[in-house]
């Protein structure tokens, strides 16, 4: 049996913004518990650290965690990185669509961490509705046996926050391979609005903008969803970032042909690599949550920069134990702002995506997804 108080202990927060000197006393008391623990059971880790000069003297001494050599994102494209408890654990990849895949590897206390952080933040922003049943579009891929690929695990897992009258996938399963259905998605929109019930669409953005594209050259109607309906999407546009569309037409033509207003459409972060929930606020930025950390590294030197500046992101949560995944350099590019700057009224910093850098064989799973826009 594991027994890491202090990682429980941040991991049970029930405030998902919360930033105080108590919150980071316990950030920082559950990183060094979680460290020592990899460095016990994941000897790789260790040797990571002490290549890069981290003995167990400067570790006990650290406090400053942007400074611990994080593991970059690119090296779950290439092999597994499992301490003990992710030997026989949950095995979730990125979609490899037309690019290598990121394999990963969560025990069940860490998938449970993760999830335990999604339902803080439903609650926060009362999207937790248990009594009020929901039809739902889910722009991702319709599954075929297991699900083991992370996009899909995560949209069946948000159904969870409202029963499912009916569920329809853009992305549908063609007994090969996934391809997108845009007119079943226009189909399923419209008989949405006619039945009245409340709408979760959960998934790439890019499917949502072209199907809204396809209802518009097709000379359809505006549609009018249920009030209560929501947008809750993740991932990128299109493969090339000078073509994408930004968040804020997005939105606004969800309003015009959904008729959904603009509090009730938001975009939201995460990678299979690292799961940890960033989501919109009302003012549609990315806030950390108080179980992360988030800083912004120069893209030629690594070096940590300061707020406002562009670089690599790099994330950190104490939370998993079947990986030393707790310390993560992403190949987006990000641009890290303090909480003041937004105006929200939630107290943790917030990040701007700026898109990704890399070669096409390093590519999201959104990128790959929108090579099926193409085909369409």
């Amino acid at each position: 049996m594991i027994t890491l108080p202090h990682v429980e202990a941040l991991c049970a927060l029930e405030q998902p913004y919360r930033a105080d000197a108590e919150c980071d006393r316990l950030f920082d008391a559950a990183m060094r518990e979680l460290v020592d623990y990899h460095c016990e059971h994941s000897p790789g880790y260790r040797r990571w650290l002490e290549q890069n000069g981290f003995t167990p003297q400067r570790l006990a001494s650290l406090t400053d965690w942007s400074e611990l050599p994080p593991i970059f994102a690119n090296y779950f494209k290439r092999r597994l990185l499992l301490s003990k408890t992710g030997e026989n654990a949950l095995e979730l990849t990125s979609s490899g669509t037309t690019g290598q895949k990121s394999r990963m590897r969560y025990d069940e206390r860490s998938i449970r961490a993760a999830q335990r952080m999604v339902d803080r933040i439903f609650d926060h922003y009362g999207w937790n509705t248990p009594e009020q049943p929901c039809n739902y579009l889910l722009l991702s891929y319709e599954p075929a046996g297991a699900i083991t690929l992370g996009t899909a695990y995560t949209d069946q897992f948000l159904c969870k926050y409202a029963p499912i009258n009916r569920a329809v996938y853009a992305l549908r399963h063609n007994g090969k391979s996934n391809e997108f259905d845009p007119f079943g998605t226009i189909r399923a929109l419209q008989e949405f609005a006619e039945e009245g019930l409340p709408v979760r669409i959960l998934g790439f953005p890019a499917f949502l903008w072209f199907t809204l594209q396809r209802m518009r050259d097709m000379g359809l109607p505006p549609l009018d969803l249920h009030p209560e309906s929501l947008v809750l999407l993740g991932g990128g546009w299109k493969t090339h970032a000078d073509q994408a569309i930004p968040k804020t037409e997005l939105y606004r033509r969800l309003g015009e042909q959904l008729g959904l207003p603009d509090e009730r459409c938001r975009d939201g972060y995460g990678s299979v690599e690292h799961p940890v929930p960033y989501n919109e606020c009302p003012r549609h930025r990315l806030h950390v949550p108080s179980w992360a950390r988030a800083w912004i590294r120069d893209t030629a030197t690594l070096a940590r920069l300061p707020y406002g500046q562009p670089g690599f992101l790099h994330l950190a949560s104490p939370y998993i134990t079947s990986s030393p995944a707790h310390s993560m350099l992403l190949s987006d590019l990000a641009v890290l702002q303090p909480a003041e700057r937004c105006g929200c009224g939630l107290a943790t910093d917030w990040f701007e995506l700026l898109g990704r850098a890399g070669t096409s064989k390093s590519r999201s799973c959104a990128m790959a997804a929108s090579e099926l826009i193409k085909e369409s």
